[in-house]
């Protein structure tokens, strides 16, 4: 018997193509306009939220039944609240820079419309297997977008990736450099980001015929 059933397999397979949780939800937009100047940075965020949406929606799943409804809201709070928490010490602990630069998005992760959704519309009426494959796959689907507007940002505004250079050196005139191109400058600005976001939200909806039908 295999592990991941068809049904389930989709959990993880939708958000990444046609119910991605940035392209097609247009949710999570303020993490992809604020952090992806650097790749790095994007790649840490996909994995900090990656941790706490799996994590949530396993903990929110298994206390489903007992949680009142009326104070429903607030306990999701405090449970993606902790393991913010917990990640923050992590980035403190092993990457203390990155923590600075990242410290006040990552506190955001608390009010990410994904999270609470999720909570919210799956793992509150589906149990811990279920609801742990639909985060890992909505967290994915977020990742992947933040880390490819990462990748172009940096690339084109810096001429790094991961702080290496990979374009030539730009004092020195080597590489691409060498022939005149110069960094775009514009490619670090926030609004960048949400242009980069509309171009593969176009390409997303020219390839896939239905999404555009639906709308």
């Amino acid at each position: 018997m295999a592990l991941i059933s068809k049904k389930d397999a989709a959990l993880i397979k939708d958000p990444l193509l046609d119910n991605n949780p940035i392209t097609i939800q247009v949710l999570g937009i303020c993490s992809a306009l604020a952090i992806t100047a650097e790749l790095k940075a994007s790649i840490v965020m996909s994995v900090s939220v990656l941790f706490v949406l799996g994590l949530g929606n396993v903990v929110i799943s298994l206390m489903r039944n007992i949680i009142p409804s009326k104070i429903r809201i607030i306990v999701q709070l405090i449970v993606v609240a902790t393991l913010v928490i917990i990640v923050d010490l992590v980035l403190k602990a092993f990457a203390y820079e990155l923590s600075k630069t990242l410290s006040v998005f990552v506190g955001l992760i608390i009010t990410n419309c994904i999270i609470m959704g999720r909570f919210e519309a799956f793992a509150l009426g589906n149990g811990p297997w279920r609801s742990f494959l639909d985060g890992i796959g909505n967290a994915v689907g977020y990742g992947v977008i933040l880390i490819a507007v990462g990748f172009f940002r940096e690339l084109l505004g810096s001429g790094t990736l991961l702080g290496f250079k990979v374009l030539g050196d730009p004092i020195e005139k080597t590489g691409l450099y060498a022939f005149g191109y110069e960094n775009n400058g514009f490619m670090l600005l926030s609004p960048m980001a949400l242009i980069v976001v509309g171009i593969i939200i176009w390409i997303q909806r020219t390839k896939n015929k239905s999404l555009i039908e639906e709308n």
